[in-house]
């Protein structure tokens, strides 16, 4: 497969219940793209921007053929769950309104990291529920515990993130009670609330070695998988929290790769499967 070597990228306003929300979208190639990646950045829902993750978005735009819209969801304290999940469907909302080559609706997929990936897989939720079309959701290293209570935490307890950290965080982004929409769908905080995953859109998940949140990642591939959802799983070794962040220098991973290089270019890769021919992938 050929990788398209020109990411362009434009400022562009979701329209949502709340107002305006600002965002990037990068399209790889020349053209309309054949599908649209809504991308939720990490932050521990309090931290972090479209500007912050603008690299790694774009990378992500190169190497997967998809268009990826990198949305600036609210931010806690300021809002509390529900809104940034809701944020996040405005911007599924507006890529699946984009053209596409031939006519068609483009294809739709979500994904994030950390705090963002809890977002899009919430998210995901969400359009199964509402009976969207989504190809797929991406997840590199989400956070899904409140209670931070898996294994990992404690066998990693002074790597970022820590449990008492996450746990803060987990308590300015949750509020009180299970929040529904006016269309009475549920809107889950984390994946982990839901009673059923069936029918949900295949799982891409990604994880570190040396990362906390390990076990929560591990622990919702095998709930997905009895409930019949298609998952890939890789977990990245010497690697631990943040890695789609980071950049592709400093020390070498095993095998001569940068971690972060390795992770997104994998996460990339892995999309290609739910991408409809392009000429770009030709």
């Amino acid at each position: 497969m050929a990788t398209p070597t020109v990411v362009s990228w434009e400022q562009v306003s979701v329209p949502s219940a709340s107002g305006p929300l600002p965002a990037r979208a990068y399209r790889p190639g020349t053209g309309s793209p054949q599908g649209w990646l809504v991308w939720a950045h990490g932050g521990s829902w309090r931290a972090g921007s479209a500007q912050d993750w603008h690299g790694a978005t774009a990378e992500l735009a190169q190497t997967s053929g998809f268009g990826v819209v990198s949305v600036d969801y609210r931010l806690a304290p300021d809002v509390r769950h529900p809104a940034m999940v809701e944020d996040v469907l405005s911007a599924l909302a507006w890529a699946g309104e984009q053209d596409r080559p031939g006519g068609a609706p483009p294809v739709l997929a979500v994904g994030g990291d950390s705090a963002g990936g809890t977002l899009a897989a919430s998210a995901a939720l969400v359009c199964r529920d509402r009976g969207i079309p989504l190809a797929a959701q991406v997840l590199a290293y989400p956070p899904l515990d409140p209670g931070c209570a898996a294994a990992s935490y404690h066998r990693f307890p002074d790597l970022f993130p820590t449990a008492s950290y996450l746990m803060a965080a987990w308590q300015d982004y949750r509020q009180p009670g299970r929040p529904v929409a006016a269309d009475g769908t549920r809107l889950h905080s984390t994946p982990f609330e839901a009673a059923d995953l069936r029918g949900l859109a295949p799982a891409v998940l990604a994880t570190g070695d040396l990362d906390p949140v390990g076990d929560d990642v591990h622990h919702y591939g095998r709930l997905l998988r009895a409930a019949g959802v298609e998952v890939t799983l890789r977990e990245f070794r010497q690697t631990g929290h943040g890695a789609f962040l980071q950049p592709g220098r400093g020390p070498r991973g095993p095998g001569g790769h940068h971690p972060a290089a390795s992770l997104r270019g994998w996460l990339g890769r892995a999309l290609h499967p739910f991408l409809p021919h392009s000429p770009n992938w030709s």
